[in-house]
């Protein structure tokens, strides 16, 4: 081999070595410019500039007197950057750890990790390099103490998280926010687009150590905290609501009860409880069936609550007066060429006037009232009241009932409907049935919510009373109101719901429940609703307890009035109701106005 050949050889080898070098690198430029072009510009672009979310302050929940009933709690999320710790700040550590409680080697852990644990995402990985999350809730103070350590690389963002004051009250109409800050159920819920706000936000530059470029900071828009709600609840009617609920769970063991408190003349919603019921602050371990909201949700048959529909409407119609008798002995009738046979009474009545009709609660006797009335203006009037049509209340869950259109009766249902049968309703749709008598025969709309307000309690907008229909006159009203203070006074069905001093109209129901497709004696609905005083009534109360469990019969008179009188009394100087002129004698006058 000659030397000239042997230096063209290497002169060959080496320019292929440079030209492979140089494909190589081109090729590495090709996949980074054009390949992996757009996820590693993502990359340097998220380590350059930075948008740091600036979350609004949710809008918190009162009640009329300005009780806070939810409200949002400043805390710090505390993290720490492992690139940029100092070892010299390692002697503090120990006190850090005591601090936000934390085990010393766990913190130690956290921090010197400086490489995150394998993934398939680098963009991730840089995330996770970037923030360790050491404690997601300390309070301001805490905060403070530890900036003061002057620990490098340790840093705070500020952060709400929900509370309710006040645990369980008013657990199914205040709802609650879930953890990304959205209201799932009751106020929480309806009203989430005024509370929540809007979120603000900046866009700035950052260094090589992830310092912010003040310089650079390009655009910010502050965060929009939400509007604060006020409620017609009152914070005091719903302890003395939800206290009276736990004595009925204590003494009846029932299935579930409510109660609903509220003001006829505007349909303000003093009070509403359920049981079962559960803490707000602790949502997420409570039975999801105990979060509903019975009131609004359950459907039962009214039973004799229904009652004062058939006598207003027969009233109102004119075709019956107080002191008309009716034979509630028979146990047939003749019925437009039909022989139909009337409902049992829980005993035998021989003739009875129309007051003692309400006084005993006759199931023959308000059946001969809808046989007066026909299928058609039974119909109306029951759906004048209230009944098969939803009420308005603004939370979600609300059920309509049911109320069979005419042209679906049966044979009975003339005669089983006037006392409560064939027909159901919530709870609520019972209450605002009765408070249109207390409102002298107008159908108030449920309010729960009264405004909605900024800083410095300025009113954004506010909800006011409305009135859904007239149902029956105002003298019609009036003389119901005069016979149902008959049926909670000695000898009629509810002497127990009786306040010294005040006149209560009212009326019970105890409702068989249906089991089976069949009627059953051992399960019943007992209820009480009613309102004071009579002639100028004040509040409406209703009390409905499922399946209460005592060792006598659970009617209404025995389970429900009760309650209603020990409600009552507690409202009564709260409220400064004062007692007035009997309601017989202002009916017989011709108006209580």
């Amino acid at each position: 081999m000659t030397p000239a050949f042997a230096s063209s050889f290497r002169l060959g080898l080496v320019f292929l070595v440079f030209v492979a070098g140089f494909a190589g690198i081109g090729a590495r430029l090709y996949y980074l410019q054009v390949v992996a072009s757009e996820p590693l510009a993502r990359i340097a672009e998220s380590n350059r500039k930075q948008v740091i979310v600036q979350k609004a302050k949710r809008g918190n929940i009162v009640d009329r007197r300005g009780n806070l009933l939810a409200m949002d709690r400043t805390f710090i999320e505390l993290g720490v950057d492992p690139q940029v710790i100092r070892a010299e700040d390692r002697e503090k550590w120990p006190e850090l750890a005591a601090m936000i409680d934390l085990p010393l080697t766990e913190l130690e852990e956290k921090m010197k990790t400086r490489t995150a644990a394998g993934g398939s995402d680098f963009a991730d990985d840089v995330r996770l390099v970037r923030w360790r999350k050491l404690h997601d809730g300390l309070d301001e103070p805490t905060y403070e103490r530890i900036r003061e350590l002057g620990i490098r690389g340790i840093y705070g963002n500020r952060t709400f998280r929900r509370v309710y004051p006040s645990g369980e009250l008013a657990a199914h109409v205040v709802g609650y926010a879930n953890r990304e800050g959205r209201g799932v159920i009751g106020v929480e819920h309806a009203m989430d687009f005024y509370l929540r706000g809007e979120d603000g936000w900046m866009e700035s530059e950052r260094d090589g150590r992830r310092r912010e470029l003040m310089q650079f900071r390009s655009r910010e828009v502050a965060a929009t905290d939400g509007l604060s709600i006020e409620l017609t609840l009152d914070s005091m009617v719903q302890h003395v609501v939800e206290q009276e609920l736990r004595r009925i769970v204590d003494e009846f063991s029932p299935r579930g009860a409510t109660v609903v408190v509220s003001e006829p003349g505007t349909g303000n919603i003093l009070g509403m409880a359920n049981v079962p019921t559960f803490d707000l602050n602790r949502y997420h371990v409570a039975d999801i069936a105990h979060q509903r909201n019975l009131a609004v949700t359950d459907l039962l048959e009214p039973g004799s609550t229904f009652k004062v529909v058939p006598l207003a409407a027969a009233l109102e119609e004119g075709i019956i007066a107080e002191d008309r008798v009716f034979d509630c002995s028979a146990s047939v009738v003749e019925y437009r060429g039909r022989r139909l046979r009337l409902p049992r009474d829980h005993r035998d009545f021989g003739e009875l006037s129309v007051e003692d009709i309400v006084r005993q609660s006759s199931n023959r006797g308000v059946a001969y009232m809808g046989l007066l009335l026909g299928e058609r203006r039974l119909h109306r009037y029951a759906s004048d009241f209230g009944f098969g049509r939803t009420t308005g209340f603004p939370l979600i869950g609300e059920r309509r009932g049911v109320l069979h259109p005419v042209r679906d009766w049966d044979g009975l249902t003339i005669t089983r409907m006037p006392m409560g049968h064939a027909v159901s309703a919530t709870p609520l749709q019972i209450h605002f049935a009765m408070g249109a008598l207390a409102n002298g025969g107008v159908l108030m709309e449920p309010r729960i919510i009264r405004r909605a307000f900024g800083e410095g309690d300025e009113t954004v907008f506010s909800l006011p009373p409305q009135a859904r229909r007239r149902v029956v006159s105002r003298q019609t009203a009036e003389r119901v109101s005069a016979m149902l203070v008959l049926a909670a006074a000695p000898g009629g069905t509810a002497p127990e719901a009786r306040i010294p001093g005040y006149e209560v109209a009212g009326k019970t129901g105890t409702t068989q429940k249906i089991v089976d497709g069949r009627y059953s004696n051992r399960h019943h609905v007992a209820s009480f609703s009613g309102y004071f005083p009579a002639s100028d009534p004040k509040v409406v109360i209703t009390v409905i307890v499922d399946e209460p469990r005592s060792a006598g019969p659970s009617y209404g008179g025995v389970v429900a009035a009760p309650s209603f009188r020990r409600i009552g009394v507690e409202l009564i100087p709260y409220l400064g109701i004062e007692p007035t002129r009997p309601a017989r004698e202002l009916a017989q006058r011709g108006g209580y106005r």
